[in-house]
């Protein structure tokens, strides 16, 4: 255990050496935290039920309301949208000090971004088609594909703000705030025809994608700003939960007649204003930890990997689903999600889905990171050198 330690603290150290001085490394820790976030949320509370020879999703939280607190906890999108309208703002102004045209920046982040959905496309079309060559269910097969494909919009609202960075860069967040606010009282307060909330789509992920661009600016740099955003927006997203009749739920729940993220509400806006405030105050703390080195490999290495780790895990939670299937319906895996029973067996199917979900990086993850097998030019993360460039890489 003792070499085994060694290995890995020499491996985090060189890791460390070759990061560059002046990234900051609070942006990276919180990009992985929200990836994680959004990975580990939906394999608490996602279940795929087996029925037969059907399969269809449930939550627990259709049986236990009271587990909504694990939605707060977990449900990070915003975060995410935060960090990548810091990180587009700046690349993009220093894309521009250094000549480099719009196009060629553009062009840079949306393959960097969609590279890695070809490979979830073309295994999905091959399963699909498998599937419903060999008779199985429809309703099973949409259900699978559905599940591995609702990552791409989320994708699909990011590419539309990164390509409209430059009109966003000094957009101030509470203009699509109000759009969001607008919305939901025609929608909910006048009667306005449910579709009209698809605006809040766009709207309601510009809000912290613009806060971003302010953190850019240097507006946000007082922790009053990120107090200021922690409190107001747990005040209002308590008072519209409290009074209002916002559901608690911060995801989606199957049967739920609202749902604050599809499309996105305004108390999941207030929410991820609380959400981003406490992000910006927890920066100073993180920067001290990513000064260890094993902490900043370990996030080093999810940023290296986020778009497969997010692409794939509702692929890896299927994939355990259906193996798992071969020795019957299993507690946690394939029953109903009504009771604590099921909440303390999924609880121990969360390290098989990790297992499922490293299999699904090690066969995937050259799609990201340059195709083929072998990386391409410069790491987002690290920089790569000739004393270090073996050892970054099979980190």
């Amino acid at each position: 255990m003792s070499r085994l330690t060694a290995v890995v603290r020499g491996a985090a150290e060189r890791v460390d050496a070759a990061t560059p001085d002046h990234r900051d490394r609070a942006v990276d820790a919180l990009r992985a935290g929200a990836v994680l976030g959004v990975v580990l949320g939906h394999w608490l509370v996602t279940a795929l039920v087996a029925d037969g020879r059907t399969l269809h999703t449930a939550s627990p939280l259709q049986h236990l309301p009271w587990l909504a607190p694990v939605s707060w906890a977990f449900q990070t999108l915003a975060v995410f949208f935060l960090v990548g309208g810091h990180v587009a703002t700046r690349g993009y102004a220093s894309s521009r000090a250094r000549g480099i045209p719009y196009r060629r920046w553009l062009h840079g982040r949306l393959v960097r971004l969609f590279k890695p959905v070809v490979a979830v496309l073309l295994l999905w079309t091959a399963v699909t088609a498998v599937l419903l060559l060999s008779g199985a269910e429809y309703a099973t097969v949409r259900t699978l594909v559905k599940l591995a494909l609702s990552p791409l919009w989320f994708l699909l609202v990011f590419a539309a703000l990164t390509a409209a960075t430059p009109l966003l860069a000094r957009l101030h967040p509470l203009w699509p705030l109000a759009v969001v606010l607008h919305v939901d009282l025609l929608r909910f307060g006048l009667g306005a025809p449910a579709w009209l909330g698809w605006l809040n789509l766009a709207a309601g992920w510009l809000v912290p994608y613009a806060l971003g661009a302010a953190w850019t600016r240097g507006e946000l740099e007082r922790r009053r700003s990120g107090w200021i955003l922690l409190l107001s927006g747990t005040a209002a997203t308590a008072a519209l939960v409290a009074w209002a009749g916002y559901p608690a739920s911060m995801v989606g729940v199957p049967g739920a007649g609202v749902s604050n993220l599809n499309p996105p509400t305004l108390a999941a806006v207030t929410f991820g204003l609380a959400q981003c405030g406490l992000a910006l105050l927890l920066r100073d703390r993180l920067r001290g930890a990513m000064r260890r080195p094993v902490a900043w490999a370990a996030v080093a290495l999810v940023n290296l990997s986020a778009m497969t780790i997010f692409l794939w895990h509702q692929s890896a939670l299927m994939a355990t689903t259906a193996t798992g299937l071969l020795a019957g319906r299993l507690p946690g895996l394939h029953t109903v999600p009504d009771g604590l029973g099921w909440v303390a067996a999924r609880l121990v199917w969360l390290p098989v889905f990790v297992l499922a979900l490293a299999v699904c990086w090690a066969a995937f993850r050259s799609w990201e990171r340059g195709g083929g097998g072998r990386r391409r030019g410069r790491s987002r993360v690290v920089r790569v050198h000739r004393p270090t460039a073996k050892d970054v890489r099979h980190v």
